[in-house]
């Protein structure tokens, strides 16, 4: 099983951390050791003193492909969720600077919080709203309608580079308003007003 990340799919996050829009997608992994299901507790890492969540659409792969054709993308991916990519801004920071590859400030243990799973056609697959509340406050909203690479594509892209098989996930990008998170704080997930996610720091 993959988990396939999808950087800078929201204009206003690209411009919010002040980077280019990109013109392809930008692609990252994570392991399987990442995820963090169930709504278990996070534990806040020693090595990092600035921890970010960032909330995204999961499409879950529901059948195994390489190169798959536009007419074809749609059928790959039945069911959908929420997760938190959590990002350790500074040691990101640090790696981008050196032009190293940023693998340990999203890769960590646990850093994929990832929601249950629901039919894609209970949804408007065009506009799918979703929501992040931090103790109560909301402070991420997004609307898959502003995606620059929509689900379809992605499917092609990745597909160009990794064989896609049943059961990968595939994170699609996280709107403007991530920041930092801190021990106690609680975060709260919704897709289309559900609460799906529920995650406590600690």
């Amino acid at each position: 099983m993959k988990i396939i990340c999808i950087g800078r799919n929201y204009r206003d996050h690209a411009k919010e951390l002040s980077n280019p829009v990109p013109k392809n997608p930008l692609v990252f992994m994570k392991p399987p050791s990442a995820l963090l299901l169930e709504n278990k507790p996070f534990y806040y890492p020693d090595f990092t003193n600035n921890l970010h969540y960032e909330l995204e659409v999961v499409l879950k792969i529901c059948k195994n492909g390489r190169h798959v054709q536009p007419d074809f993308s749609a059928g790959y991916y039945k069911q959908i969720g929420l997760g938190i990519d959590f990002t350790a801004r500074d040691i990101q920071d640090r790696c981008k600077e050196k032009g190293h590859p940023w693998e340990i400030a999203k890769g960590f243990d646990h850093s994929a919080v990832v929601s249950s799973f629901y039919p894609l056609s209970d949804y408007n697959r065009s506009s799918i709203k979703f929501e992040m509340k931090k103790n109560g406050d909301s402070v991420q909203q997004g609307d898959t309608s502003d995606l620059i690479f929509k689900f379809d594509y992605l499917i092609e892209y990745v597909s160009q580079y990794f064989k896609l098989q049943m059961g990968d996930l595939i994170f699609t990008g996280t709107p403007a308003g991530v920041g930092p998170v801190k021990v106690g704080d609680h975060l709260e997930g919704y897709l289309e007003g559900k609460k799906i996610i529920d995650c406590k720091i600690k």
